[in-house]
């Protein structure tokens, strides 16, 4: 079983140190930096806004996966491809033409993705998968950090990877919310090599975040 990709969220980072934060995540071993932007609209809460991530984006050489929990989510599409985005990930929900809106986010050069919540149902992205180079099944219900993993998502992975090598797909399969190293490996087994996690990087301060990324990339089988 491969290591999984890590992509530690800086929701749960210390604010007042964002740029330390992010430099010492890319020398921790992380992968990707996973930026969860909410609006107080889509999901009940407020986050980061384009000028931050670009105020980031000098700290790291590392891709920034910026997920986009607004809605309408296509005006902000350009702002945060500008700032430094190289993924961005949108819910089918945020907007009216989700095939348009990945269309677009590859227009403007960055990698485009859609986000499942747990309720969303897979057939969303059987009429886009063509047009997508990420896939997020979120295990929680968005709009805070900190939740308990559902363990159904395990099944979700499951048919969720089998959908993308069906249809040929090179998609990354990423899961989101509530991982730890205890459930990393049954994310894994299940078809999944991304993950994004928040506490269990952070948990212990830049001196535990290459140990604690390390501890979500060992080959553990353990269930949620």
């Amino acid at each position: 079983m491969s290591a999984p990709l890590i992509c530690p969220s800086i929701l749960a980072s210390d604010f007042a140190r964002l740029g330390e934060e992010v430099a010492a995540l890319e020398a921790a071993g992380a992968d990707w930096v996973h930026v969860d932007v909410m609006d107080g609209h889509f999901v009940p809460n407020i986050t980061i806004g384009p000028e931050v991530v670009k105020a980031l984006r000098p700290h790291t050489g590392l891709p920034f996966d910026v997920h986009l929990m607004v809605a309408p989510v296509d005006p902000w599409l350009e702002a945060y491809r500008d700032a430094g985005a190289d993924y961005l990930t949108v819910h089918p929900e945020s907007g009216p033409h989700l095939h348009r809106t990945l269309g677009r986010i590859r227009q403007l050069g960055a990698k485009a993705g859609v986000v499942l919540n747990p309720g969303t149902p897979l057939t969303v992205l059987e009429e886009v998968v063509d047009l997508v180079d990420l896939v997020l099944l979120m295990s929680v219900n968005p709009g805070f950090g900190g939740q308990s993993f559902i363990p159904t998502t395990l099944r979700k992975i499951e048919r969720t990877r089998a959908l993308l090598d069906a249809a040929g797909s090179k998609a990354h399969l990423q899961v989101d919310g509530g991982v730890t190293a205890a459930n990393a490996g049954a994310c894994v087994a299940a078809g999944a090599d991304a993950l994004v996690a928040g506490t269990a990087v952070f948990r212990g301060g830049p001196g535990a975040y290459a140990d604690n990324i390390r501890a979500l990339k060992a080959p553990q089988t353990a269930t949620a």
